[in-house]
């Protein structure tokens, strides 16, 4: 089975969560693209949705889903999204998409994190995909050195700004052994406005294709 092939049976199996009448939260990035493709395709009728992103937004708008803004929503019974990389204990990495400070305010506003995804992004320890990091655009030199103080090895991501009007360092050459520490230290940094580490919060069920795994504790 591709990846392609896993992504579209992980979007149609997150349907199952997702009640009639509810306000739903979703995600960015590619596998989230097939869940709101699915969702446009099923018979589930949404009070609205929040979103992370003004893509997914847009997609959202495009089948007549009413857009809400989390200020108005109240706690959310359900975040859909997708990740970059995941342990063993659902703690992930996203911001591949650059989306990763809105994801983590939707993530921390809803009871239950759903994360859809393909086998490949399924890892022992989480690293090997470059670490996101959002900065303040003034901060960017400032908080790379502290990350390359770190042990990483951190890259602008010339071009892409943020839908907060910021830019991103992908922090590469980590071996992430205490993700949560490592979030708590990077968010310290003056200058970093979000970590796409995803410990503190991290997913409370995945579904790769068609398979349904709940969290484990550490």
């Amino acid at each position: 089975m591709t990846a392609t092939e896993e992504k579209r049976l992980a979007a149609l199996t997150a349907l199952r969560f997702v009640e009639e009448d509810s306000l739903l939260g979703v995600g960015t990035g590619s596998t989230v693209d097939l869940f709101i493709d699915a969702l446009g395709n099923s018979r589930i009728r949404l009070r609205g949705a929040v979103s992370s992103s003004e893509r997914s937004s847009q997609r959202l708008a495009q089948l007549g889903i009413e857009i809400v803004d989390l200020n108005h929503a109240g706690p959310l019974n359900l975040y859909v999204d997708g990740a970059d990389e995941c342990d063993p204990w659902f703690r992930l990495i996203k911001g591949g998409g650059a989306a990763l400070t809105r994801e983590k305010i939707v993530a921390e506003a809803s009871q239950r994190f759903v994360c859809i995804i393909d086998s490949s992004k399924q890892v022992d320890i989480l690293g090997r995909f470059p670490l996101p990091v959002e900065v303040i655009p003034m901060a960017r030199s400032l908080v790379a050195r502290k990350l390359l103080a770190l042990g990483g090895q951190p890259v602008w991501r010339e071009g892409c700004i943020t839908d907060n009007g910021n830019w991103i360092l992908d922090v590469h050459h980590l071996r992430i052994l205490d993700p949560l520490s490592l979030e708590t230290e990077i968010n310290q940094i003056p200058g970093v406005v979000s970590v796409g580490l995803f410990a503190r919060r991290s997913a409370d069920t995945v579904i790769v294709a068609d398979r349904i795994i709940e969290r484990r504790k550490p």
